[in-house]
């Protein structure tokens, strides 16, 4: 088998790989920065519940729709998400309860009522299809609400992008010159449930966050300044995606679950090598010379 036949021909003799393929650049291009912002406002878990909230709305647009149409249960996530991120900020500031205990249990409330819908009309391929997604099944109208969630990702950060960064490190000072960070944390977290809906097409609930979180983490362990974590955060995701299909395609896998693990494999690698990794300990630097 020639270079050109194992990393370059699934691509040209087959439509679904392409679209496969488009659905994951949109991804790191979106995604990956949104999960190293998450990151880096110490919001990584959060990300994890809101990526099952959607499955309820997911699984209603999947009954109304009569069949796994991506359009219909993406558009069911959106509103299933939005709601439980607003309902966790709610019950937050009018109870004792924190936001992560609040976004947890609207978590755990989500994943089992979701199961619940789809297990009541569909057979258990429709609910692993869910729950593990189809990236292989995207349709044209699904590769479109991809493609306009990541637009609209990248032109919101480009607008937020230095009150986002003063809210990471000193949410003190944007309120104290009237930075509106409660509008900013609501545009943001209204961009993390976008792209965990654009992720759910491809990956489904459980894994939605594996390629917004996954990357980030790994930009942390080779990067110090936030524009080089989200260059190397897109640039993994991206790689992993392309492996990921390429992988799965040669070895007759889930295409989902594999762009995953091509992920956690550059994770594990960054984890032992990378500046900040566990070999870095070992490794004797030298002084500062005068």
């Amino acid at each position: 088998m020639s270079l050109y036949d194992f990393l370059i021909a699934p691509f040209m003799d087959y439509g679904f790989m392409r679209r496969a393929l488009v659905a994951c650049l949109c991804l790191a291009l979106g995604a990956a920065p949104i999960g190293t912002f998450l990151s880096m406002r110490r919001m990584s878990l959060m990300g994890d519940a809101l990526s099952h909230a959607v499955l309820p709305g997911a699984a209603i647009g999947y009954l109304v729709a009569g069949s796994l149409s991506l359009t219909a249960m993406g558009i069911g996530g959106l509103i299933a998400g939005l709601s439980v991120a607003l309902l966790a900020g709610v019950v937050s500031r009018m109870t004792v309860l924190q936001e992560d205990a609040s976004f947890a249990s609207f978590y755990l409330i989500s994943l089992a009522v979701g199961v619940l819908i789809v297990s009541l009309r569909g057979s258990n391929i429709d609910l692993l299809h869910v729950l593990f997604g189809t990236i292989l099944a995207i349709d044209t109208d699904a590769l479109v609400l991809i493609g306009v969630i990541t637009s609209l990702t990248l032109l919101t950060l480009a607008l937020l992008y230095r009150p986002l960064v003063i809210d990471c490190f000193d949410p003190g000072f944007l309120r104290a010159v009237g930075g509106r960070g409660a509008l900013i944390h609501a545009l943001f977290m209204l961009m993390v449930v976008l792209n965990l809906v654009a992720s759910f097409q491809a990956l489904g609930t459980l894994m939605a966050v594996g390629l917004m979180m996954l990357p980030a983490a790994i930009a942390q362990l080779w990067a110090r300044t936030l524009p080089m974590m989200l260059a190397i955060s897109v640039a993994t995701a991206l790689v992993s995606g392309y492996g990921g299909l390429i992988a799965s395609y040669h070895l007759e896998l889930a295409s989902g679950p594999t762009i995953i693990v091509a992920a956690a494999i550059l994770y594990a690698a960054s984890l032992l090598v990378a500046p900040s990794g566990l070999m870095s300990r070992f490794i004797r630097r030298p002084h500062l010379a005068n």
